[in-house]
């Protein structure tokens, strides 16, 4: 399932390929700093595999597949469905040819991307919308039983392209856009707890300035299930100091068993 040439124009002007070739890069960058979150991802990835035994997987966020235990589930299991809203060419290739993995390109906000463009995608600084609650959040639905469900790394980004568009085209309040990240957040998590399910996602990002000061900020705006199992651990996100001038930053990372 891919998008036809009208929607990919709509991700590019809401840079999600932009979004994307950016992370590979910064992942570059940091030149193995992000090693120890990956095992971690993966690590707890394969001991929900054993605990649920699952005959399908579908990995929501799947991305580059860097902190995916990907040849370990395909020989653990019948089926692999990575979904992305898109997929790297390197990612296609990758997968190519693997009997039991399939790609899926679709929004997971559950078509929050073709909101946003329809209220938003023709209001300039002149012209902007009134409102957030102009906008409806939907929800993602998969079209099949989806197996075990892996949201990988997403719950707190699936917000971040739609917001960063709307706040160009919006008059939207602060009170409004958390409360638009509340209600995606909720939505993605309201999907992941009618399944077997593993959530991995940041919940705060801790800023480190230059005298050693630190602020944190939080990412998670909604209350998680304790679940059946829950590790945590820091990702060292942007130690190299290249993403905010004068700050380094790290993730406090977050993993359920639900």
């Amino acid at each position: 399932m891919t998008h036809d040439p009208s929607y990919r124009r709509i991700l590019h002007k809401m840079g999600y390929y932009g979004y994307q070739q950016g992370l590979i890069y910064h992942y570059l960058n940091q030149e193995g700093g992000w090693n120890n979150h990956h095992q971690k991802c993966r690590s707890f990835i394969l001991k929900a595999m054993d605990f649920y035994q699952p005959e399908k997987i579908t990995v929501l966020g799947s991305g580059w597949l860097l902190d995916l235990p990907l040849a370990e589930m395909v020989e653990r299991t019948g089926l692999v469905s990575l979904i992305d809203i898109i997929h790297p060419p390197e990612v296609i290739t990758q997968t190519t040819g693997m009997k039991n993995v399939e790609l899926v390109e679709a929004d997971l906000t559950g078509g929050l991307i073709e909101e946003v463009w329809k209220k938003a995608g023709k209001r300039t600084f002149l012209n902007k919308l009134r409102s957030l609650g102009e906008i409806i959040i939907p929800e993602y639905q998969p079209v099949a039983d989806p197996g075990m469900v892996i949201s990988l790394n997403i719950l707190t980004q699936l917000e971040s392209q739609p917001e960063r568009f709307l706040k160009a085209r919006s008059k939207g309040t602060d009170d409004e856009y958390i409360n638009f990240r509340k209600a995606i957040q909720s939505m993605h998590l309201r999907l992941l707890q009618r399944h077997k399910a593993v959530l991995i996602t940041d919940k705060a990002e801790v800023f480190i300035e230059t005298g050693g000061r630190t602020v944190e900020k939080a990412t998670l705006l909604i209350d998680l299930p304790s679940g059946k199992a829950r590790e945590e651990w820091i990702w060292d996100f942007d130690l190299k100091g290249t993403v905010f001038n004068k700050k380094k930053s790290v993730f406090k990372i977050t993993a359920t068993l639900i």
